[in-house]
């Protein structure tokens, strides 16, 4: 039985996880990259104050800063590691909150920090950062930098859900949990889900035949680990019975 890691992050990150998947796991898997979105830049930034706080829940959103403003002085909170990481790139120092939405407005609120608070975002995020800053008596807007276009999903992943492997899925996002979904049409091979959060594994409709696996960290890491137990699952289950 052939098992099948798909990818439907956007670029540059389906690559970059399909690059690292293979590291690790080899001849063990097949791996198709099949992005669901692709990022478009652009936007307007407002008149930024010398003592804005950026927020950043994603690489993209400080690719979208940086390609609008030529300015690094600012402080910034990054909603996990890749985030600050990709923050630093450009010469920006950056907290990371290693974790979800909620981590990051916890580390905000237990540092004391009052902002004025910028968050640059896509066009559709999971979480209103900016909103529930305001709520708590922040000054606080959002600026939106980037958007997440809906892709087709190509021939080569719709043969594979088509077929009678496993299909490992890791979704990061509620988004690209409902696009996959929306376009998959009739599934016949053995789905495990690999979840980024409760939320994202909420949005798997009832009824769909698949076991999904919920990552203890909302982060690449914890994605990584749930995709390892699913290929060596899937191993074991080599001409067995499949999981209900």
């Amino acid at each position: 039985m052939t098992v099948t890691i798909l990818i439907t992050r956007p670029e540059p990150e389906a690559s970059r996880l399909a690059e690292r998947l293979q590291a690790v796991l080899g001849a063990q898997v097949s791996i198709v990259v099949s992005p669901l979105m692709r990022i478009e830049y652009g936007g307007a930034l407002p008149d930024l104050t010398g003592n804005a706080v950026l927020i950043f829940t994603s690489r993209h959103g400080v690719e979208g800063f940086c390609r609008l403003s030529t300015r690094r002085d600012f402080t910034c909170y990054a909603v996990g590691d890749a985030t600050a990481e990709a923050a630093r790139a450009h010469g920006m120092t950056a907290i990371s909150a290693a974790g979800d939405a909620t981590a990051l407005l916890n580390r905000i609120a237990a540092e004391g920090v009052h902002g004025p608070f910028v968050h640059l975002r896509g066009a559709h995020v999971a979480a209103d950062v900016a909103e529930v800053l305001r709520a708590a008596g922040h000054d606080a807007c959002d600026v939106v930098v980037y958007d997440q276009v809906e892709a087709e999903m190509s021939a080569t992943a719709r043969a594979a859900l088509r077929g009678n492997g496993s299909v490992i899925l890791p979704l990061l996002s509620p988004r690209s949990a409902r696009i996959f979904f929306a376009q998959a049409g009739p599934i016949t091979a053995q789905l495990c889900i690999a979840a980024i959060s409760r939320k994202v594994a909420a949005v798997v409709p009832e009824g769909t035949k698949s076991v999904v696996d919920i990552a203890q960290t909302p982060d690449l890491p914890g994605i990584l680990a749930v995709l390892q137990e699913q290929v060596g699952m899937a191993k074991r289950l080599e001409g067995g019975k499949r999981p209900q």
